[in-house]
């Protein structure tokens, strides 16, 4: 598995516009390479009206900012909580709207929410971690959309011993589409890592599914 890993990586990016499946041990993803038209038009108008801010989590007692700036978007009840961090719902603004219908119809599936972040340039990082907390639902995909400068992708198998996988980088570039299937959340961990020489910023969109009786009308 892990050649066949390394050889998926390697290949040659698929026609514009379509998507290449890479799988391995509990793991499905599908990734297209430049796949969102006028990326650089989608980027402006993201940086420019998505309402950013920097949240902070508690570590062993003292308060952290997070290194990123993050948005919570998502349909009326749609709250979700990660790394202790209780989102405030924004609504769906006009242009991740006009995204959402692209994704949704390159995945497959109706997504009702969807977190934003904001990497200002190499320093911000997300640590390893799976997209498995209890309020989405485990049997739908999570859709990532990246804008922006290239940043590594890495994922690693959560049970090594059991999965010996090895672990896979992906550059995502600007436009990039990167749907992860089920079962991956379950079997694997990714992260996106402190990459100094990156001078520019990173915009990525991941649409997620809310479980219907994790929304909360209040």
């Amino acid at each position: 598995m892990t050649h066949q890993l390394d050889l998926l990586a390697s290949e040659p990016p698929p026609p514009h516009g379509a998507l290449r499946e890479l799988r391995a041990q509990g793991l499905a993803l599908r990734h297209g390479p430049g796949w969102l038209p006028e990326a650089d038009r989608h980027l402006a108008a993201l940086r420019d009206s998505v309402p950013w801010k920097q949240e902070r989590i508690t570590l062993f007692g003292r308060s952290h900012p997070i290194p990123r700036l993050t948005c919570w978007m998502g349909d009326p009840g749609c709250h979700y909580t990660y790394s202790g961090v209780r989102n405030a719902i924004e609504a769906w603004s006009a242009p991740v709207l006009a995204i959402k219908a692209l994704v949704e119809a390159a995945a497959g599936c109706r997504f009702n929410s969807l977190l934003l972040n904001r990497y200002r340039d190499g320093n911000d990082k997300l640590d390893w971690h799976a997209d498995d907390e209890p309020e989405l639902d485990p049997g739908q995909p999570i859709a990532s959309l990246s804008l922006g400068a290239a940043r590594s992708f890495r994922l690693r198998p959560r049970d090594p011993a059991a999965n010996p996988a090895a672990p896979l980088t992906l550059e995502l570039g600007h436009g990039d589409l990167l749907i992860m299937a089920p079962p991956t959340q379950r079997h694997w961990l990714h992260q996106v890592p402190r990459r100094l020489r990156v001078r520019q910023e990173r915009l990525n969109l991941t649409f997620r599914v809310i479980r219907a009786e994790a929304v909360r009308h209040v």
